[in-house]
């Protein structure tokens, strides 16, 4: 009796896990077809740290990285460092908060993409302009990181 409840609680596991990997693949095999969807890029221009002129940009930087926000609002993180190429996908919302209007992105389980202060597998970007977001990570000792809008 154990032993089937066992592999019943496995089986729900199993499926549940298989439900996300799912929604996750349906989300970055949509990539390919960037260029004949609606939807937003954003670049990874620059680094920084917390020391005087260590902004580094474009192939300099320790990693290079994009959002892709869909119409949908899902959305896909890629990062390219050292030769490998990593994702992470979830969802998005722009929400106005006090001090100005920010990107939250929620994703489907934590990633060690997720670059925040709270450790939790949520990220915010302010956004400075229409064509520029700056991430927070920079307030809990992590890298200051620009994006820009590509066209």
């Amino acid at each position: 009796m154990r032993r089937q409840i066992l592999v019943v609680l496995m089986m729900t596991g199993l499926f549940s896990c298989a439900e996300y990997q799912d929604i996750l693949l349906d989300i970055l095999n949509r990539e390919e077809t960037i260029a004949d969807t609606e939807g937003e890029k954003w670049q990874l221009v620059s680094m920084s740290g917390r020391l005087p002129n260590s902004e580094t940009t474009g192939d300099d930087m320790e990693w290079q990285e994009f959002y892709l926000l869909r119409e949908d609002e899902t959305f896909i993180k890629s990062r390219e460092q050292d030769g490998i190429t990593r994702e992470a996908g979830g969802t998005y919302q722009w929400t106005q908060l006090s001090d100005g209007e920010y990107l939250i992105l929620k994703y489907f389980e934590d990633n060690d993409l997720i670059g925040n202060c709270t450790g939790d597998s949520k990220e915010y970007l302010f956004r400075q302009s229409e064509t520029q977001l700056t991430g927070t990570w920079l307030a809990c000792d992590g890298p200051g990181l620009v994006y820009e809008r590509v066209d």
